[in-house]
């Protein structure tokens, strides 16, 4: 099975794949356009696509294009994100003077760059950081990367975990082409969808009030701008349950009704990190 993704070899998107489908072969992609569009062609036949990190928030462009790309939601998993500060091999920390990486690295590692007193550079992605230290091999020049780009690139790990809060957490969904709803009644099910709802006042109101008096519990609301239009605004919305639950069938039928347009993005199984952390949480 070959699993699309963005980035580098050694990238966080590349380590959940490695988690996930140890047997699978990752295919990286330039951008996340060039990601989707080999799913949508059936060159790869998966993507894990990261859509949100709980210290930068969401994924900049996943939430615009997922709604175009034609895809589908099959899946989700939970990558506990560690950071580690990566140098040309022999490097010494004291030698170091700046360190570049992506922009939600760097910003997940303010406190130790402050510390050191080394210069920021924002580069593409963490993986491709990894790489371009190396080619490079400049002792002064370091970069934020996860330990599996380190050891694909030759590279040595200075300082470990160096992530400012320790719940750094990345959720990725798993994309296909075709659509494949779980079972009914099979264990803790999300169901994502997006929808825009009708030019009426309170609509947004009306459309969610469904979902409170089913009892449905909503864990994401998103909205974005549709082509650049201050007045078009699409809604991206995870919920827990199965489109065929009362309840669900219910908050989703007065949904339809204050809407435009709406459409199910995916009905996959809930991955257990959630359970673990709403057990954290409690």
């Amino acid at each position: 099975m070959k699993i699309a993704f963005q980035g580098e070899m050694g990238a966080n998107s590349h380590i959940a794949i490695v988690e996930a489908f140890p047997d699978a072969e990752a295919a990286p992609y330039a951008t996340f356009e060039d990601a989707l569009a080999a799913i949508a062609s059936g060159e790869a036949d998966l993507g894990m696509i990261p859509i949100e990190n709980s210290v930068a928030g969401r994924v900049a462009d996943i939430h615009h294009l997922l709604p175009h790309s034609g895809l589908f939601i099959v899946g989700e998993w939970f990558l506990p994100v560690r950071h580690q500060l990566v140098a040309p091999r022999g490097a010494k920390l004291s030698d170091i003077k700046t360190v570049e990486s992506h922009v939600h690295a760097l910003g997940q590692c303010r406190k130790v760059i402050r510390k050191l007193g080394i210069k920021p550079i924002v580069a593409g992605d963490t993986a491709g950081s990894a790489r371009a230290i190396a080619e490079r091999g400049d002792k002064t020049c370091a970069a934020i990367s996860s330990r599996l780009a380190a050891q694909i690139y030759g590279l040595d790990v200075l300082s470990e975990d160096i992530e400012d809060e320790a719940h750094n957490t990345t959720r990725f969904v798993l994309l296909a082409r075709e659509e494949k709803w779980a079972k009914p009644d099979s264990g803790p099910l999300v169901t994502t969808f997006v929808f825009r709802v009708r030019n009426l006042p309170a609509a947004l109101y009306k459309a969610m009030g469904g979902f409170a008096t089913n009892g449905v519990n909503m864990t994401k609301l998103e909205s974005y701008m549709v082509d650049g239009n201050f007045f078009a605004t699409q809604f991206y919305a995870d919920v827990d349950g199965h489109p065929e639950d009362r309840g669900l069938a219910y908050a989703l039928e007065e949904l339809k009704f204050f809407s435009r347009e709406f459409r199910i993005v995916g009905v996959y199984p809930a991955h257990p990190f959630r359970a673990t952390f709403s057990e954290t949480k409690d």
